[in-house]
């Protein structure tokens, strides 16, 4: 993928370090890492929430410039094919979802997501509890197809990849549409999380449309024009 460096080759990744395993102490370690990935583009995200070019500035603070992070084109990440040139300057972590750029940003949106309406639903004064259960299920099942998409976009299946995100997008809109002003109105707390809510949700869709585009844009590209790369 252009942007969203799907194509990160897990196998060559994990053929670069050799013989080393990891065990449980080491793969506690790494998902602690990606953990603070999340929270710091969260950090981000937060502090830019109100700067129209929040998706694209968080990149750039993360790392993740085109020329940075895009699949080159031998078809191997760039830290993969720095590491071929000269091994003994790299100590390359295996790939994971948990480093794809597209995850980080979904579950970090997610997360803030969760976090408010946990603290708004909590409290029956603060709003329905009918409404608290309905808005709950289509924010999990959104961000459950989104990483399953996510997962399949990292495997090179971007048909299926494009079907799990229409899935995810479907359950974002049934989000949006729990929380409609009028019913917000009624209460404080829930305007309030509305106000803040709106524009993750749509900065989720735009990330996941920006994704299915170059999806698009693979699965149209003619066959040979792969051979000649």
């Amino acid at each position: 993928m252009k942007d969203f460096d799907s194509d990160s080759s897990a196998e060559s990744d994990w053929d670069e370090r050799g013989e080393l395993a990891w065990n449980e102490f080491d793969w506690e370690n790494y998902l602690r890492e990606q953990d603070d990935v999340v929270r710091r583009y969260l950090a981000h995200y937060e502090g830019l929430k109100h700067n129209p070019e929040r998706i694209d500035e968080i990149a750039h603070l993360m790392g993740w410039d085109q020329e940075t992070w895009n699949t080159d084109d031998t078809g191997e990440t760039p830290d993969v094919a720095a590491a071929s040139a000269d091994p003994g300057e790299y100590d390359l972590e295996p790939y994971t979802l948990y480093k794809n750029p597209v995850f980080i940003a979904t579950k970090a949106i997610y997360l803030s997501l969760s976090l408010a309406w946990q603290r708004v639903a909590a409290d029956p004064g603060r709003v329905d509890q009918p409404l608290a259960l309905a808005f709950q299920t289509p924010l999990h099942r959104g961000e459950q197809h989104a990483c399953l998409a996510i997962q399949a976009l990292d495997l090179g299946d971007y048909a299926m990849a494009i079907s799990l995100f229409k899935r995810a997008l479907r359950d974002l809109n049934a989000s949006l549409s729990l929380l409609d002003e009028r019913g917000a109105a009624r209460h404080r707390a829930m305007a309030a999380f509305r106000e803040d809510a709106l524009p993750r949700l749509f900065d989720l869709r735009e990330i996941w449309l920006r994704v299915m585009g170059e999806c698009r844009s693979e699965l149209e590209r003619p066959v040979d024009e792969d051979d000649e790369g």
